[in-house]
């Protein structure tokens, strides 16, 4: 009897073994594309090339990144949602799109839970304050007595009304007892611009899009916003151990289809991501990035998604913040 059973279970595990196998040679049969929702030169922008590359040679087929900016991500999550859901079109999910709009926005056109298949998270940053390189006040005591000095009126630069880096202000401003003024952008890339351009003064960037310039001495970070500092980033005091308590405000990314994605698809490309994301030269980039916790199952995926819609509605209410929909 035991023998018998152990056949058989030598027998299904060698079936679910196989069957990864026998799919992926049928998908995907043509060029996959990843929806980015930003410009080019920003952090999703930067880790969607980062899988694409690997993901092009695993798959023997070419793996675009396509750029569909606008309303904070919005734009391209409404777009992915109505494409087919053959695995031709994937989206590099972001917080603002899958957490933070469904919090802010009551008339979006999709719904979270409806409208896409979670397949695998990318990573989870910090996001940086920074400053841009002619700006004098450049400690987190010195902008918060500066912003205290000129309500109103010290810029902070955006990806977008509702953005990640949006809420990380709002939340700066709560706990600082401070006023700002926030300037809204089409993404990182145009933010990145005007910030070393001197248009603006300081931006709660994510820790993707900044590192670059951070390390170029073209901007200047002061604080990051995880409760624990970033290994691409040690020398830079985190927001609570400046007294902000539980100041926490991340950006994260991960890869979704459009809603009727088969689970066949859903689990190669988790599978193959998993791999890619264990390669110790896309680690090393990670780390400098400041992207971590990213991989695991589609289940965790999803239940990760649903706590931070979860979490950033609370913060929206009890901040009362607004945007535009």
């Amino acid at each position: 009897m035991q023998r018998r059973s152990f056949i058989h279970a030598a027998g299904a595990a060698a079936a679910t073994l196989a069957a990864p196998q026998v799919f992926s040679q049928a998908w995907p049969n043509g060029p996959v594309r990843i929806v980015v929702g930003f410009p080019p030169g920003g952090g999703t922008d930067a880790l969607a090339r980062v899988v694409a590359q690997k993901l092009t040679p695993m798959w023997n087929q070419q793996v675009i990144v396509e750029t569909k900016a606008g309303v904070a991500g919005v734009l391209a999550a409404e777009y992915v949602a109505q494409q087919p859901s053959d695995g031709t079109t994937l989206l590099m999910a972001h917080i603002n799109s899958h957490a933070l709009a469904p919090a802010l926005q009551r008339k979006l056109s999709y719904r979270v839970d409806r409208d896409f298949v979670p397949i695998v998270l990318v990573g989870v940053t910090p996001n940086l304050l920074i400053a841009g390189p002619a700006q004098k006040e450049k400690t987190l005591k010195e902008v918060v007595a500066l912003c205290k000095a000129q309500p109103g009126k010290v810029s902070f630069g955006s990806a977008g009304a509702g953005s990640a880096q949006h809420l990380a202000l709002e939340l700066f401003k709560l706990q600082a007892r401070v006023d700002a003024l926030h300037v809204p952008y089409k993404g990182s890339g145009p933010l990145l611009t005007d910030l070393m351009g001197g248009q603006i003064q300081y931006s709660f960037e994510t820790m993707t899009a900044a590192t670059p310039h951070v390390k170029s001495g073209r901007v200047v970070a002061i604080a990051q916003t995880r409760a624990k500092r970033a290994k691409g980033h040690p020398t830079v005091p985190t927001m609570q151990e400046e007294g902000y308590e539980g100041f926490e405000a991340t950006t994260w990314y991960g890869l979704v289809g459009p809603g009727k994605l088969p689970a066949a698809i859903a689990q190669k490309v988790n599978q193959d991501v998993n791999t890619v994301l264990a390669m110790p030269d896309v680690q090393e980039k990670l780390d400098t990035y400041g992207a971590e916790d990213g991989g695991g199952t589609t289940d965790k995926f999803a239940s990760f998604i649903q706590s931070e819609i979860a979490k950033w509605s609370r913060v929206v209410k009890d901040a009362d913040v607004k945007v535009e929909s």
